[in-house]
């Protein structure tokens, strides 16, 4: 699918664009087809403490950093946010922000709706896009067949997920995540993007 290819200058404001929802509802999978499609904005890699997985590349998906490093850069005070999910930690690390709106580049940053919502409250002029499940028994499908987890421990994932579906209301945007249709899902998230670029009283973020 074609989509619209906008040329953001250095003379326009850049914005901060959050893409959020529950485990299982296809964050990945949608940032990997907006990547291919070539669309112009910069990917933010979160710093994480959990282990790689195979299919996974350094840098690329996450930046895998040893549980030291992590705390050091705390610290330091270099990351814009950063949470603990299911005993590991991610944090959103403020260089790769500051960096691309140097270069006139939108920015997009993949969290969970805890750090949605503590971007929220440090960043209020961030564009908060919720990505729904077109269903819950689809979700539940979904980490059914991903995780292989034992009954206890999806039980676990679908209780939070149903409170981070209670939160959508602090969103900008709620958008159905088809994993198979994921252009359409890309297609939508372009357009909300695009139209809050043409807003008559631009959003100004400060990092």
């Amino acid at each position: 699918m074609a989509y619209e290819r906008r040329k953001t200058t250095r003379n326009s404001h850049s914005i901060l664009i959050v893409i959020s929802g529950p485990s299982g509802v296809g964050k990945d999978a949608t940032l990997t087809t907006m990547k291919k499609a070539g669309l112009p904005y910069h990917y933010v890699s979160t710093a994480t403490t959990r282990p790689k997985r195979p299919t996974e590349q350094d840098g690329v998906d996450y930046w895998f950093i040893s549980e030291d490093e992590f705390q050091r850069m705390i610290r330091k005070n270099q990351l814009l946010e950063w949470a603990t999910v299911y005993g590991n930690h991610y944090g959103v690390p403020k260089n790769q922000i500051t960096k691309a709106f140097k270069q006139g580049k939108d920015v997009i940053i993949k969290v969970d709706v805890q750090g949605a919502e503590t971007i929220k409250r440090i960043v209020p002029d961030a564009v908060l896009i919720f990505l729904m499940p077109p269903s819950f028994e689809e979700l539940t499908n979904r980490l059914r067949q991903r995780y292989g987890m034992s009954s206890e421990e999806l039980d676990i994932r679908l209780g939070k997920a149903k409170e981070e579906m209670e939160r959508v209301p602090i969103f900008n945007y709620a958008i159905t995540s088809y994993t198979d249709n994921l252009d359409r899902t890309v297609a939508e998230i372009n357009t909300a993007i695009a139209a809050e670029k043409k807003r008559a009283k631009p959003r100004v973020v400060n990092i």
